[in-house]
Parts: structure tokens; C-alpha cells; sequence
């Protein structure tokens, strides 16, 4: 087939990226695979080939001939273009199903689970698919006529979509923007362009404590300084009370703040900064418990299903009170002062310094003594702690919420070694979860419970809480 040839499409299922997955002729003879996005499964549609290989091609949506029953109208008018959601087209109880699917799939064919289905209890999804991010990391730019724009980037690029908000996140946020957009363009400050690496800011990242109501606001620059630190409070200050004087609950604006990123990278932080405004840090609660949250922790930007996440694995930990715990990528102590208000001792490891320093912070905010945490990579310093006291560092209980990669290997050989009574693994990629599985149940290993979780709606993103318990025990 020619590029830019028309075609029609059954779309059958969905990609791991929120693509819909149909096929040219017939599967069993060998068949192409074409990803359209913007397609939901059930749908009929006629589509433009983009580019083809011997077993797969990319083509994109023309027009729907036949809608799927699944198929919803977009919250967003910038959902098509916009690379943040994918599945803003589909109902979010087909949303959900896909998503056990995707979960059942990767246990059954990368974990080799037989009764992967069977072990599943079903995803816990929200009653409000909306407005529930905390964090938002918006790009800067200029549109065409000069004026500064923030927004995200198109899927698959670097072409910035300009938005006024974004129905995934908090609503304060469409005043934030509209402020930040008025103190840019009264001070005149130049927006950066990623190919000159000229220019000043960068993106515009705001946190909110759901709990609390204290707003964070972060400029990240490429430069040392800020022109017109005073306006840009200002500003929004008067976009927080415009908030306030139509919305609820009330949100207070706590923290202002500089970060320095002048590399030449697409990381979004760099390492240091400044507070120009308020506290350095918020604060915000999960149940009972409270954290202290910086520009660049990492605390889970859901909280409705944070919540949710961390009451199943402290359920699938089932602790009494007597065990010694392990919480390996332990981040800013989440997971581990969940555990710690049940558990005798909580041992935490994370890579990242200043988030160990926010952990240990937490512990004392939340009045726990019977937290110890270390600084460094979980698969060298697990081995030596257990390698030097294996009486003191044993577990009877381990925890891992390791990032998309999954475990290291020597990580994994080291808690088959360590044997504890059950393991808890929480994991944001179904594909290296099931690849650390068939690990893990080679080494004695065998899960007993899986529970999807859906922290990110609108997406193909999902997360999954799975117990593992030792077959000799």
C-alpha cells in the first residue's frame, strides 16, 4: 500500500500506547497490523497510510464510518492533538476493562501465570475520572503571533499544543495559566527555544494538596534569575482568588519557587533552586498521615487513588505488628509510614537524596520511630545491609515500588535469598511485572492476589498491586 493511500479499518483492540490495532487482510495468512489513533475498538473507520513495514503500519483516522458503542465525546477540544490523554474517545467503563485486559495479558504470557484471570479481583477504578491530577508539568512557548502560550506537547514530538487547562487536572490550574500567561507578557520574559537553547523559562509545574488546598507553583529557567519576581506573585495571587470566588473547596497559594535547569536536555528539573515566595515545601494527607512535598518529590499525583493503592498493598502485606519490613524505592516514604503505623520496623531504600532527606521528614512529622532509611540504589544496598547483619536487616515482609524498568536482577536474587513470608510488589508497567514475576516464582515465589489500579484515566497507563507469598511456608 502507497503513502497517504486511503483504507478502511476494523478496529479489534488497543495498543499499549492508546492506539487502536486493526488488521489488512487476514491474520491467519499473516496479516498487517495498523495502528490508527484516535480509534476506539468496534469502530469502522477509513484511514490515511503514514507508514508501512513487512508487519505493521501507522495510519491516521480520515473519518468514522461506523462508531464504536464504546465511543464518547472528548471533554477535551485538544484531545486529538494533544499527546496527554489517548483515551478520551472511549467510555470509562470500557476504559477500565481494557485495562484488566492489558494487566491479565502480560501475567499470562510474559509472568506464565495459567490462572492469571482467576487470581484478579477487578480494577479499582474512580467514581470521577476527572480533575484528579496534583501535579502538572506544563511546557512554555510563543505562538505564532508572539503572544506566550503553555500548554503539552503533541504525541510522539515536540510541538507544543497551547491549552487554557486541562480537565485531568486540578481546576485551579486555568487561572494559574491565565496569570502566568499576563506576568510573562507584561514583564516581556522570553520563553526557551529548545533548538537555539536560548531563551528563559521552560515549563510551568504546579502542585496541589488535594487534602490541604496549598498550591505550589514552580518556573523552571534556564538561566539564574527570574525579571519580575514581584508581578509574577501577584499574578497569582489574583488567579487563586479568582478561583476562590467561584470554586470550592478554597485553595491557598503556599509556595513559589525557582528551580535551574540550564542543560541541554529534555529532563524537565534541574538540581537546584529557590524559594521566592511562602514555604519551600506543602503539605498533604493520605488518611491520616502527612507529607511534606517539594518541586521535585515524587508522591503520586492521584491522590483519590493513591489512597486506594496503598490501603491494598498494606492489606496484602498483612501485618500484625511483629514483622520487620522492607520498602524498596521507597520515593518520600509513602508507602513506608503506611506500613510503619503496623509493622514492628520499616527498613526504606531510595536512590534519590533529597528524597530520602523528605522521608525521614515525614517519619518525624508523623511522630514514627520505628523508621530507618538509606540512601542509594535498592540493588546495592539491600545486598550489603543483609550481607553485613542478616539477623537485624531479615524480612519478614518486603515491598517494591519500583519505576517502569522494574527490579534489578541482583535486586530480585537478593530478596529470594532473603525469604520473606510475602511480597508486595506495586508496579506502573504490566510488562516488566510480569517479567519480574517468572523471577520470583522460580525462586520459590508464587502469587496468591493481583489488583489493577487505574491512577491515570483517560490513558492506557495502568497500575497493579500483586502478593506473592512463599510456597514453603
Amino acid at each position: 500500500m502507497k503513502k497517504n493511500e486511503l483504507f478502511e479499518l476494523t478496529i479489534e483492540d488497543m495498543s499499549t500506547d492508546g492506539e487502536g490495532i486493526g488488521h489488512l487482510r487476514d491474520r491467519e495468512e499473516g496479516g498487517l497490523t495498523v495502528f490508527v489513533k484516535d480509534t476506539a475498538p468496534g469502530d469502522r473507520v477509513e484511514a490515511r497510510m503514514l507508514k508501512e513495514k513487512k508487519r505493521y503500519a501507522y495510519g491516521r483516522l480520515e473519518r468514522i464510518l461506523e462508531p464504536s458503542p464504546d465511543r464518547v465525546e472528548p471533554l477535551c477540544e485538544k484531545s486529538r492533538s494533544c499527546g496527554g490523554c489517548t483515551l478520551q474517545h472511549l467510555s470509562y467503563e470500557k476504559q477500565l476493562e481494557l485495562k484488566q485486559k492489558y494487566v491479565e495479558n502480560c501475567l499470562t504470557r510474559i509472568g506464565g501465570l495459567e490462572n492469571a484471570a482467576a487470581l484478579m479481583e477487578p480494577i479499582m477504578g474512580m467514581e470521577e475520572p476527572w480533575h484528579f491530577r496534583n501535579k502538572m508539568q506544563f511546557p512554555v512557548g510563543r505562538d505564532k503571533a508572539g503572544e506566550p502560550v503553555v500548554g503539552f506537547y503533541a504525541g510522539h514530538s515536540h510541538s507544543l499544543i497551547a491549552l487554557s487547562d486541562c480537565p485531568t487536572g486540578h481546576p485551579v490550574n486555568q487561572e494559574i495559566i491565565r496569570g502566568f500567561r499576563e506576568y510573562m507578557k507584561e514583564e516581556a520574559v522570553p520563553e526557551y527555544d529548545e533548538e537555539s537553547h536560548s531563551g528563559l523559562v521552560r515549563h510551568l509545574l504546579t502542585r496541589v494538596g488535594f487534602a490541604t488546598g496549598e498550591l505550589m507553583v514552580c518556573v523552571v529557567i534556564n538561566g539564574n534569575k527570574l525579571p519580575g519576581q514581584e508581578t509574577l506573585v501577584g499574578k497569582l495571587q489574583a488567579a487563586v482568588e479568582r478561583y476562590n470566588r467561584e470554586q470550592t473547596p478554597f485553595i491557598r497559594l503556599s509556595s513559589v519557587s525557582i528551580n535551574i535547569n540550564k542543560d541541554k536536555t529534555n529532563r524537565i528539573l534541574g538540581f537546584s533552586g529557590r524559594t521566592i515566595y511562602g514555604e519551600p515545601v506543602i503539605v498533604d494527607t493520605i488518611r491520616d498521615l502527612k507529607f511534606e512535598i517539594a518541586p521535585e518529590s515524587f508522591f503520586q499525583v492521584n491522590p483519590v487513588q493513591t489512597e486506594k493503592l496503598y490501603g491494598k498493598a498494606l492489606d496484602y502485606a498483612g501485618l500484625t505488628g511483629d514483622e520487620t519490613v522492607w520498602d524498596m524505592y521507597c520515593g518520600i516514604g509513602t508507602i513506608s509510614l503506611f506500613l510503619a503505623g503496623k509493622a514492628k520496623q520499616v527498613y526504606g531504600v531510595e536512590i534519590v537524596p533529597q528524597a530520602i532527606e523528605n522521608a525521614r521528614k515525614n517519619a518525624e512529622l508523623n511522630g514514627f520511630t520505628n523508621t530507618e532509611f538509606f540512601v542509594g540504589k535498592a540493588e546495592e544496598v539491600v545486598p550489603r545491609c543483609y550481607a553485613e547483619n542478616s539477623r537485624k536487616y531479615t524480612a519478614d515482609v518486603v515491598v517494591v515500588d519500583p519505576p517502569r524498568k522494574g527490579c534489578d536482577r541482583t535486586l530480585l536474587e537478593t530478596i529470594i535469598s532473603m525469604a520473606p513470608r510475602r511480597l508486595v510488589y506495586v508496579s506502573c508497567d504490566p510488562a516488566t511485572l510480569a517479567r519480574d514475576i517468572a523471577i520470583l516464582t522460580e525462586g520459590g515465589f508464587e502469587v496468591s492476589r493481583v489488583t489493577p489500579a487505574d491512577m491515570f484515566p483517560q490513558s492506557m497507563h495502568v497500575e497493579t498491586i500483586v502478593l506473592l507469598q512463599r510456597t514453603d511456608m
